[in-house]
């Protein structure tokens, strides 16, 4: 049996929790849009083609903030392929994916369904085959009331009101060899920069998220996130990481402690922009907008590239259709706690995607929508984590790992909202084999009594929910807890992630 213990102080706050740390993202990507989350033929379609089945469950998942419509697909995308006439609306090569984009969805369609889940939308501007006009065009299309040719041209086109989108990103993974118009970190920085400089003289008040690096993984990481903060540091909010997970060659206990390798990703694109900051004398502090993070069986992703002949590119392909075992909802689950406790700098996260690409939701065309494990920690801990982040103080065995050395066999963060009084405490148990009793010291949080306790675990850690067996997974009531005084004692079933409620 492992042993851990935990102390809980309020006293001793990370920082606030941003509500958009509980964002996900939607690309026109597969079957992401396409079939996902708009398909008219549905027997639960509504008036605008969106399926009703599909935007209940995205309600019910908590998202706060929804990136779109890109990912890799932006920077080929001309925004204005998708606003006017659905029947005018010219049909168009994707090169990111090799498919074949109807554009029967953009701004003003996805805003409509954006209102209907109540997310906000945080939108990425074309900096790969495009610039600084095209960020300027979509800006004051979307956000100017009326009274310019772009705006009165969204108001002929259905929609009076502006969108008002607060929050911009500069392009997308502008690092990565793959990317359209992909070029040097100096590039990128004085396109971005002459971009940000151009929006704020529509509206000082922008919220601009400038790229970082695609992965810690990437031989540029560290030095392009110098080089481009050196450049937009006075223009932008914040810088971006994006960071995807796998097991790789059964190496099972390191993909369980994912999480350590996001802590580290986090710290030194942390200390890189502090350490800019220092250069500049500013008073600024750069935030971290984690806006692509999921697990992701690249492994098993065949490589659309192979896809040559272009009268053969299909509209909304079947791509990157991973189904999550328990293994998987518990690494997601992971993650989320290592966000958590960097609440002081992580001020926005998208999960990557929402629905069918690598996504919590899946759908079948004309069937049912149906929840992956994923979906469960993260519905739980965006209706739980509220307030504020806690440094705790954590005591326990740890395990050695293949790629991150020794590493703790149980881990966790806890919130706490000082307005109702409650706290939540997160917990994962890295262990293949082994239950951990952990005893949580609350005697600090006052008379306490516990609330709920959720665990998501299966004696199959590889068990799914699919479309033959959309409810094999759930979450399940934890009945091993009590409470003796001022201590909590729970107990963690072998790979398994677990939310408790302390009233």
């Amino acid at each position: 049996m492992i042993h851990a213990h935990l102390t809980i102080d309020p006293h001793f706050a990370v920082g606030p929790i941003d509500r958009r740390l509980f964002g996900s993202f939607v690309e026109h990507l597969g079957r992401c849009v396409y079939d996902g989350i708009y398909e008219p033929g549905h027997p639960r379609a509504d008036e605008d083609g969106f399926r009703q089945d599909v935007i209940e469950l995205v309600r019910e998942l908590g998202v706060s903030t929804i990136r779109y419509p890109g990912g890799n697909f932006v920077s080929g995308y001309r925004w204005e392929d998708g606003v006017g006439p659905r029947e005018e609306r010219p049909r168009r090569l994707d090169l990111a994916w090799h498919s074949t984009e109807t554009n029967e969805v953009g701004l003003d369609e996805f805003s409509v369904w954006l209102r209907k889940v109540g997310s906000d939308l945080m939108y990425a501007v074309n900096l790969g085959t495009r610039g600084v006009q095209e960020a300027l065009d979509v800006l004051e299309y979307a956000n100017i009331r009326s009274g310019t040719a772009l705006s009165d041209q969204r108001v002929a086109n259905g929609t009076p009101e502006p969108h008002d989108i607060r929050m911009w990103c500069l392009g997308n993974e502008m690092d990565g060899p793959w990317q359209l118009g992909h070029g040097t970190a100096e590039d990128y920085a004085q396109l971005a920069g002459k971009t940000a400089r151009a929006m704020r003289q529509i509206d000082p008040g922008l919220e601009l998220v400038v790229c970082g690096s695609s992965g810690a993984g990437m031989p540029t990481f560290g030095e392009w996130e110098r080089v481009v903060l050196q450049e937009t540091y006075d223009e932008v909010d914040f810088i971006s990481c994006h960071a995807y997970y796998e097991p790789r060659d059964g190496d099972l206990g390191s993909f369980l402690a994912s999480a350590v390798d996001m802590d580290r990703f986090i710290d030194s694109v942390v200390a890189t922009a502090d350490h800019v900051k220092a250069l500049r004398r500013s008073d600024k502090t750069i935030s971290i907008s984690f806006d692509e993070w999921n697990v992701w069986y690249q492994s098993r992703y065949e490589d659309v590239d192979k896809i040559t002949d272009i009268a053969t590119w299909p509209v909304a392909p079947r791509l990157l259709e991973d189904s999550y075992s328990v293994l998987d909802g518990v690494v997601v689950g992971s993650l989320l706690i290592s966000l958590l406790r960097h609440a002081d700098r992580v001020t926005s996260a998208s999960l990557a995607q929402l629905v069918n690409v690598i996504a919590p939701i899946m759908t079948e065309p004309g069937g049912p929508a149906w929840r992956q494990t994923t979906f469960f920690p993260f519905a739980v801990t965006s209706a739980l984590a509220r307030g504020r982040t806690l440094e705790l103080k954590l005591d326990g065995p740890a395990y050695d790992t293949a790629l991150y050395g020794s590493v703790p066999l149980v881990d966790a963060v806890a919130t706490h909202d000082p307005e109702t009084s409650s706290t939540a405490v997160f917990l994962v148990n890295r262990s293949l084999e082994e239950e951990a009793t952990v005893e949580i010291d609350a005697a600090l949080l006052g008379a306490v009594e516990i609330g709920s306790i959720q665990t998501l675990h299966d004696a199959d850690i590889h068990a799914a929910n699919t479309l033959a067996d959309p409810e094999r997974v759930g979450l399940q009531a934890n009945r091993t807890a009590h409470r003796d005084g001022g201590v909590v004692t729970v107990t963690l079933p072998p790979v398994s992630w677990t939310a408790i409620t302390l009233v």
